[in-house]
């Protein structure tokens, strides 16, 4: 079996990520030698711009695709919801991996176990517009405030006055040994997470039959049907990972509900839809409830970011 080098992004969380994806390929194939290899990305070099300001795609991911197709390296590990959902050409993303954890969750300055407990005008760090809209849509008094950084960075920016909170995702916290400083976990049904949230995929080319298939060892069939499933939303309706839309689909048996919305970033004209049907037309139920979205007013929110 060749020796393999897997591309990551060099922070903290991407690098537990990635030990975590090698461990795990190591128990199914003992002998397997792995080298981590670090990337900087645009994302990281630039910690300062809002997220929501950024036209650009892959902002966290890009770097790490270039090094795949000069075969500086064999697979790449990416939190899925930072993959653009269109996917390059000789690509492919071979395995969907550890979605344990897919919701939003409150650390918070001071005590609180519900968003209603956080102080009023409370000011609330978070660098997605998905997150600042549910904010707005549920109290209008809070203030969602950009901030940018690592895991760690956030959470250190709660000891200033200039935040009372910040927003995360859940699953970069327990992945980081962190849970224990969360204030309270949305639940996903009411506070909707981003499309392929928590999940990691595991990108290689698409040529490399002998890497693909050490790989796809470790696909999850339910983790890969229920991001695919959110990542269509977002293709159908063609709106890029900042926009303010979250998805969520979970399966039971053989059934998959998923959840959607749209909304102005302000929390303002928030259209949802929800759609219940069999796991095994995960996609097309996807694009149905993305229709609806863009024919109750999603095409005209979406315009209006436009311009």
């Amino acid at each position: 079996m060749k020796a393999l080098t897997v591309a990551t992004r060099g922070g903290a969380l991407a690098v537990t990520q990635t030990n975590h994806v090698v461990a795990t390929l190591k128990k199914i194939h003992p002998s397997l030698e792995i080298e981590i290899k670090q990337i900087t990305t645009t994302g990281d070099q630039d910690r300062r711009t809002a997220l929501w300001n950024l036209r650009d795609t892959g902002f966290f991911t890009s770097q790490l695709e270039d090094a795949l197709m000069a075969n500086e390296a064999d697979f790449a590990v990416h939190s899925f919801k930072d993959l653009p959902t269109a996917e390059p050409e000789g690509l492919t993303i071979t395995a969907v991996f550890d979605r344990n954890f897919v919701e939003d969750c409150i650390v918070s300055a001071s005590p609180a176990d519900s968003i209603e407990q956080l102080p009023t005008a409370a000011r609330i760090g978070t660098s997605s517009l998905r997150r600042a809209a549910q904010l707005k849509h549920l109290r209008s008094d809070l203030e969602p405030t950009p901030i940018r950084g690592n895991v760690q960075t956030r959470l250190d920016k709660l000891e200033t006055d200039e935040f009372d909170a910040v927003i995360l995702a859940r699953a970069g916290l327990e992945r980081l040994d962190l849970a224990g400083r969360i204030s309270f976990i949305f639940d996903p049904t009411v506070f909707v997470p981003a499309p392929a949230q928590g999940a990691l995929g595991i990108q290689t080319r698409a040529g490399d039959a002998e890497t693909n298939n050490i790989i796809a060892a470790i696909d999850d069939k339910g983790a890969r049907t229920t991001a695919s499933a959110e990542r269509t939303i977002l293709t159908t309706m063609q709106c890029g990972c900042h926009a303010p839309v979250g998805a969520y689909a979970k399966i039971t048996g053989d059934e998959i509900d998923i959840r959607a919305f749209i909304s102005q970033p302000q929390g303002e004209n928030f259209i949802s839809r929800e759609i219940t049907g069999p796991a095994d037309q995960a996609i097309r139920l996807a694009e149905q409830i993305a229709n609806e979205l863009l024919n109750a007013g999603g095409k005209e929110i979406l315009a209006s970011l436009q311009s």
